[in-house]
């Protein structure tokens, strides 16, 4: 066995260099649908008289061009579960103020309903008063709270 070990860490060794790029980058790649269209031609060979289905690749969107430099400005989308308060408006930057780092908002405080409001209060209170484990209490505490702040947010 030493013997073959000799022969073996004799033989010249070959060794590989990589190219500085030898793959693409995600950016780089070009947006085919080569296996889209194999599938289709095979499905009208088996089944000539109904459409084929769509695959994932019929419902991806082609990439953007990437562009050649930075953009000067930036594009902002901000929607709200009821409105869009700015749509593709191009600007510097953006600052967002929050003293709490809470910002959700739901729907604006005219258009919740006070008597749903008390309803829900008295709902988790009695929960909580009510619970047997910690987190029975833990659930209707959050509710609690949750209910009180829209309370709040109502008298002003």
């Amino acid at each position: 066995m030493l013997r073959k070990a000799a022969r073996l860490f004799s033989r010249p060794t070959v060794t590989v260099v990589a190219s500085p790029r030898s793959r693409p980058l995600s950016t780089e790649l070009q947006a085919t649908t080569m296996a889209d269209q194999m599938f289709v031609e095979a499905w009208r060979r088996v089944v000539p008289n109904i459409d084929p289905p769509k695959t994932p690749l019929s419902f991806m969107k082609p990439r953007p061009p990437v562009p050649p430099s930075i953009p000067s400005k930036l594009t902002v989308n901000f929607y709200l579960p009821y409105s869009s308060e700015l749509s593709r408006k191009e600007v510097d930057m953006v600052i967002v103020p929050a003293t709490t780092g809470q910002m959700v908002e739901a729907v604006p405080v005219d258009r919740i309903d006070s008597s749903l409001v008390q309803k829900g209060a008295m709902e988790f209170t009695q929960k909580l008063s009510s619970a047997s484990t910690d987190y029975e209490k833990a659930e209707a505490q959050i509710g609690v709270d949750v209910y009180s702040a829209l309370n709040s947010a109502l008298l002003g």
